[in-house]
């Protein structure tokens, strides 16, 4: 299978999902120098609190806020993946977040601005 449209059809059987949508917030911590970088290094503990107590004043009961270790793509973190739809995100600040749970966690849209697409390169990669 060489890409996600040639992946197997849903089976039937899987059961209703239990959030509606669970958002994985990049935590990772590597040693300091580590030519990646981490999340953690740019805030990614402190942002991801202000996400999950946010979620949780707009009555997001359905939705989860987890930490998640290293997400594979440190250069261009702090980064986050939010199921079921398996959207990427970059995010910097409480205001990009904000952005992020409004027209994505709220409303259903896209913050175009911040998605991370498979092939995007870390910035001087290229």
């Amino acid at each position: 299978m060489d890409s996600l449209s040639d992946r197997p059809p849903k089976p039937v059987s899987d059961p209703a999902l239990f959030y509606s949508r669970h958002v994985f917030c990049c935590t990772n911590e590597r040693p300091a120098g580590h030519p990646r970088g981490c999340c953690k290094l740019k805030d990614a503990e402190k942002l991801r609190n202000y996400l999950k107590v946010r979620a949780k004043e707009a009555g997001l009961g359905d939705v989860r806020i987890n930490a998640a270790g290293c997400l594979d793509r440190c250069e261009l973190g702090p980064t986050m993946v939010i199921y079921p739809e398996g959207v990427w995100y970059s995010y910097r600040s409480q205001a990009d977040l904000d952005e992020i749970l409004e027209t994505h966690l709220l409303n259903g849209g896209r913050v175009e601005r911040l998605m991370l697409t498979p092939d995007q390169k870390p910035p001087g990669k290229g």
